[in-house]
């Protein structure tokens, strides 16, 4: 305990000399430094003047602006890095709205012009030709000549067939006056009644017998009438297909006909129209025909009758349209184009080729809906190669992708590229 208490006043003292001695010596220190000297001693150690310290906090307040501002430009590039590689991994499409179906107002359709009436013509007889008077090209009128067919068989046929109605003939007449005769008699007693019956009822056979060999007769006749080939209608030869001195066969079992005749004076054609258009075919519609050796000229048909059945195998309806043609100026079995008018109020989407996909669902269109892709079922329409008509499925404000990958399904994030195309190949 006492040596504790006394410990404090050994160090006091040390300190209060050293006190002393420090204030002597800056005494003496001051006394010997001029003023000039003493405003260029430096301050005391471990003291820092306030200027110091001030530009010791803005570079540390610098340093850490630096420190705070490099991670927050690594934080900001990294994000854009990720973003921009995101973008890249979305895959860019071109695009086209779709456009009005102008076209689709006016259905074309393919078809071939026929003769109203087209009709061969055979021998109803057998014999050789004598001589033809038409050929191909020749313009005929209705019962006109067109050729002779010699039968001499059926000439002697028919001469034989008369000699035997004549036959007939005289037998008739004598049965006649031994009916008559017997009638008479009977009356008188001079012959019996069964021998009246037997002359009567002879005569009736031979009456019997002249009206077959008459009716043979008129057949045969009938059949040399054929000897001479005559027009069934007024038209145009259109094949003539036998010459003077062939055997000719009678009946359409026979290896070719004489000649090949046509109406065309008025042409017909028959059409198929799909389905979806069957609405445009009604009887009495006006339809016109081009044809490529007339360019820029048409002529005007009539809808005439439908089938008004849709065909099982190809889906369409069969109509027919006919066209005068007085002047002759079309061939029957041209090639033409036909042109119908579509209701009022129908309307459709055109939308360019490349846009189509065709897959196992069936005719699809693939559309940018919410920054994805989406593919949505479409009814087709009229083919016009570059463009496809399309009844149903797209709106007029659908952005359509242009020419999509085969790997595209719906739901498939997409970018819609700068250069958006607006055509649609029409």
């Amino acid at each position: 305990m006492q040596d504790n208490q006394f410990m404090p006043k050994q160090e006091e003292t040390p300190m209060k000399s050293d006190e002393t001695n420090a204030t002597a010596m800056g005494a003496t220190q001051g006394a010997e430094t001029s003023p000039a000297e003493i405003s260029e001693t430096k301050p005391p150690q471990g003291k820092l003047p306030k200027s110091a310290l001030v530009v010791l906090g803005a570079a540390a307040v610098m340093v850490a602006i630096v420190v705070v501002f490099g991670i927050h430009s690594r934080v900001a590039a990294e994000t854009r890095l990720q973003q921009a590689t995101f973008q890249a991994a979305i895959p860019s499409v071109n695009v086209a709205h779709p456009q009005p179906g102008d076209r689709a107002q006016e259905l074309v359709l393919p078809g071939n012009t026929q003769a109203f009436i087209d009709s061969p013509i055979y021998a109803r007889t057998n014999g050789y030709l004598k001589r033809w008077y038409v050929d191909i090209g020749a313009r005929v009128r209705n019962g006109q000549l067109l050729a002779e067919i010699e039968t001499p068989e059926l000439d002697q046929q028919l001469r034989q067939a008369r000699a035997d109605l004549a036959t007939a003939e005289a037998n008739l007449n004598l049965s006649q006056i031994t009916a008559a005769r017997d009638e008479n008699l009977v009356k008188t007693g001079s012959v019996s009644t069964q021998e009246r019956d037997n002359s009567v009822n002879g005569n009736a056979a031979n009456k019997a017998t002249v009206q077959s060999n008459q009716a043979n007769v008129a057949r045969l006749e009938q059949l040399q009438s054929y000897e001479k080939v005559y027009a069934p209608f007024d038209g145009i030869i259109t094949a003539r297909e036998t010459d003077i001195g062939a055997l000719i066969d009678a009946g359409a079992n026979a290896p070719k006909e004489l000649f090949h005749i046509a109406s065309i004076s008025k042409l017909r054609v028959y059409v198929a129209v799909p389905e979806v258009y069957s609405v445009a075919a009604q009887s009495g519609a006006p339809a016109d025909l081009t044809l490529d050796e007339y360019p820029g000229e048409a002529f005007h048909g009539i809808l005439v009758r439908n089938s008004d059945a849709i065909d099982l195998a190809s889906r369409t309806l069969l109509v027919e349209v006919d066209v005068e043609n007085a002047r002759g100026r079309l061939k029957p079995g041209a090639y033409v184009q036909v042109h119908l008018k579509m209701p009022e109020g129908a309307r459709s989407l055109v939308v360019p080729a490349n846009a189509l996909l065709f897959r196992r669902e069936g005719l699809q269109v693939g559309v940018v809906r919410d920054g994805k892709a989406e593919l949505v079922m479409v009814t087709p329409g009229h083919d016009y190669g570059d463009s496809m008509e399309i009844l149903s499925g797209l709106q007029p404000t659908d952005d359509v992708i242009l020419s999509p990958s085969d790997s595209l399904t719906s739901g498939t994030p997409v970018q819609i590229s700068d250069s958006k195309t607006g055509g649609t190949g029409k």
